[in-house]
């Protein structure tokens, strides 16, 4: 009878196979490279990296690409891309660049209503008024996918999906450039704001500016007053050096899910000061980092200032591109990438990141500077000074020798009933 060879015989060549799969899967993907196998988007290839914007991908790692082929670049077209102004065709190649994987099977889950997507155009902060975003539908008849831009009648279809490697890069084949709002193919002039957003704020100005990326957001309002007002956003701009920073932000509508009993507008001022620095990694990820991050439990501006350890944000993906942020009290999702240059990334959350270090479970406030059994009830919201529950060390002293009296009591009581019980047997 032949013998079987167990799998422990081929260990030493599964291995290396193995450790190459590991190391392509969390590798960024060069997109010059993943095109140069399609011979028909050599054009569409050749404008990413004479505008730059291949260089600009190279340290991402989850894309679907727009592509157009050769042969939907007519001569017309093609001389009017060429016309635009390097900062308008880099815009136009942005838009066309979805900061999301999209495999096969996720665009045949696209709800008949659409779905949201941003772009690296919204990403670089300069699209105006939320303008970056593209709206992915399918026809649930047909089977046809259209991507079209929300502030105009632009739309694309998808022919083909040429590439995809998961969770990295999907390439697909789509019949024309889709334009954004702003940008007129037929002139030649430099970007202009869409006639329907004449009172829109114009875009951030040279620089990383983070009040202004929050106001072109449009639902960080609250977010942006309370890190006006505490004069923690001016901090954020010092620690963009180095290794850059990632700040999460909630929107509008996460401030009003917060429970009845926390109320951050009445927290002292250096307890709101650790809640803001909370929301912000002294390190700059993009979305894609975020989906493989190899270390979830990450460190954040406020573990700085509080202690190795302390006030720390657990970050995980589920349901494939679904990063999740866990705070130990509050589990947040990613919404939106509101801001992705390096070296500041800036994405909204679903719910406020409250620490469990500075919140019980009963939402009231312990203070930042407060012994470990010391916990601040209501601080500063009605006037009056706050109470303290604290237990006196004499208190404790004297309860305890309480306990041990009557102990000895009940031992004394015991022994006299035994001595009578003796008298009488006698």
């Amino acid at each position: 009878m032949a013998k079987l060879f167990s799998i422990s015989h081929f260990t030493p060549l599964l291995l290396p196979y193995l450790l190459l799969l590991l190391t392509t899967t969390v590798t960024a993907i060069n997109v010059t490279t993943v095109l140069s196998s399609f011979p028909n988007l050599s054009t569409f290839s050749n404008l990413l990296i004479s505008s730059g914007i291949a260089t600009e991908l190279s340290g991402r790692n989850s894309l679907t690409l727009l592509a157009v082929p050769n042969s939907h670049f007519t001569s017309t077209s093609l001389d009017l891309t060429r016309r635009l102004p390097p900062s308008a065709l880099a815009d136009l190649l942005r838009f066309n660049i979805l900061l999301q994987f999209l495999s096969d099977s996720d665009l045949r889950r696209i709800p008949p209503s659409g779905s949201t997507v941003t772009t690296l155009y919204e990403a670089s902060g300069r699209a105006f008024s939320g303008s970056g975003s593209v709206n992915v539908t399918r026809n649930p008849s047909s089977g046809s996918v259209t991507i079209g831009s929300p502030k105009s009648s632009n739309y694309v279809t998808v022919l083909k999906l040429l590439e995809t490697k998961p969770p990295n890069i999907t390439v697909l084949s789509v019949d024309t450039l889709l334009v954004p709002a702003g940008i007129d193919l037929t002139a030649s002039e430099t970007l202009t704001p869409p006639p329907s957003s004449a009172t829109s704020l114009s875009p951030p100005p040279a620089g990383i500016n983070l009040t202004q990326i929050l106001i072109n957001g449009h639902n960080f309002n609250v977010a942006l007053s309370l890190l006006v007002a505490s004069g923690v956003i001016t901090e954020f701009g010092n620690d963009e050096r180095g290794a850059g920073i990632t700040v999460f932000v909630p929107t509008d509508s996460a401030f009003s899910d917060l429970p009845s009993n926390v109320n951050l507008q009445s927290l002292a001022a250096e307890q709101k000061a650790v809640v803001l620095k909370f929301h912000v990694l002294h390190s700059y990820y993009t979305l894609g980092s975020l989906e493989s991050i190899t270390n979830p439990v990450q460190p954040t501006l406020a573990t700085e200032q509080m202690g190795a350890g302390s006030y720390t944000l657990n970050i995980s993906r589920v349901n494939g591109s679904i990063v999740t942020i866990n705070s130990g009290l509050v589990l947040a999702v990613v919404t939106q990438t509101a801001f992705d240059q390096n070296p500041v990334s800036v994405f909204g959350v679903s719910k406020v990141l409250l620490p469990k270090e500075l919140f019980p479970k009963s939402g009231q406030p312990v203070p930042v500077s407060a012994p470990p059994h010391e916990i601040s009830l209501s601080p500063e919201s009605s006037g009056e000074q706050p109470e303290r529950l604290v237990s006196p060390p004499r208190q404790i002293v004297a309860s305890g020798a309480v306990e041990r009296t009557r102990v000895a009591l009940l031992l004394e009581l015991w022994w006299c009933c035994i001595a009578i019980c003796c008298v009488f047997l006698v």
